[in-house]
């Protein structure tokens, strides 16, 4: 494979109240947080700079089960190019996966564990659908 990662997706972690988090980060540091998802850093590709494309920010309920099997508080998103590429050439070097892979009309989603059992997701995006569900609600306009 040519490109594993291509950049950072998103990162999220757990929050004992993830309102009032979304609420301190937006006051002190201005994370705008239009819904219970959080927020978005808008960029630039540097291969194709007439792209948008986001990072997104978000605290989850501290309870989630989303991070699972990881016990940790976090969890990475990471953008790839081709999901389902990635996850053959992974399991050859054996690498656990975790799950299905999931699609919806913004991208594809995977998981696997890294050596210290930290999920970590990856997401290969589809930028016109997620570019469309959130104009106007990034952090970083």
């Amino acid at each position: 494979m040519k490109k594993r990662v291509t950049g950072i997706g998103g990162i999220f972690f757990k929050s004992k109240d993830p309102k009032a988090s979304r609420e301190w980060y937006n006051k002190h540091l201005g994370i705008q947080c239009p819904d219970e998802y959080g927020g978005m850093f808008e960029w630039r590709k540097t291969s194709k700079p007439e792209e948008t494309a986001y990072t997104i920010w978000s605290p989850f309920e501290e309870k989630t089960e989303y991070f699972e099997p990881s016990k940790k508080d976090f969890m990475f998103n990471y953008r790839v190019e081709n999901l389902v590429e990635l996850l053959k050439v992974l399991k050859e070097e054996g690498v656990e996966i975790v799950g299905e892979i999931q699609e919806f009309e913004y991208g594809k989603f995977g998981w696997i564990l890294d050596p210290e059992g930290n999920k970590v997701e990856l997401w290969e995006p589809i930028e016109g659908p997620f570019s469309e569900m959130y104009k106007g609600k990034s952090t970083s306009e």
